[in-house]
This record gives structure tokens, sequence and C-alpha cells, in this order.
């Protein structure tokens, strides 16, 4: 007997019968995953600090500008209309 075409999408492809790889990080300790950062080139290092500052100036100006601002609608108006 042969199996049947909705059969035979059921079988495993030869890609999933190989044995899983083994991952970098699969169980490290934080310590470990600290060691792992000083891998991180030099180079990158400013541009981090200048995303990071980036990052955080937008969000101040975005939570400053919700809690200062009294002109903002912050509701609809004329919802029974």
């Amino acid at each position: 007997m042969q199996p049947t075409l909705a059969l035979r999408m059921f079988r495993p492809t030869m890609r999933m019968m190989r044995p899983v790889p083994k991952e970098e990080h699969s169980a490290h300790t934080i310590s470990q995953r600290l060691r792992a950062l000083k891998r991180i080139p030099p180079e990158l290092i400013p541009l981090g600090v200048v995303v990071g500052i980036a990052v955080g100036a937008a969000f101040y100006s975005l939570g400053r500008k919700l809690v200062v601002d009294k002109t903002m609608r912050l509701n609809r108006q004329n919802r029974g209309e």
C-alpha cells in the first residue's frame, strides 16, 4: 500500500530529522552573558551611548508633552451626536 498524498505531508523532512544545533547561550548564567558583552567592538560603544541618550530624550519629551500640554485632546468630543 502506498501512503496517500495527505499522509505524505506529515512525514518529517530531512531537515527535521537532523539533531537540533546547540545554541550558544542555551543555559548561561547572567555573569556568563555579561562576559559576552565584552565581545562588543569598542567602536560601537559611543554609538550605543548616543542612541541611548536620544531614546531617553524622546521618552522625556513625549512624557512632558503628555503631562504639561493642557490643550491636547485626550478624549473624543461630541460622542452622542
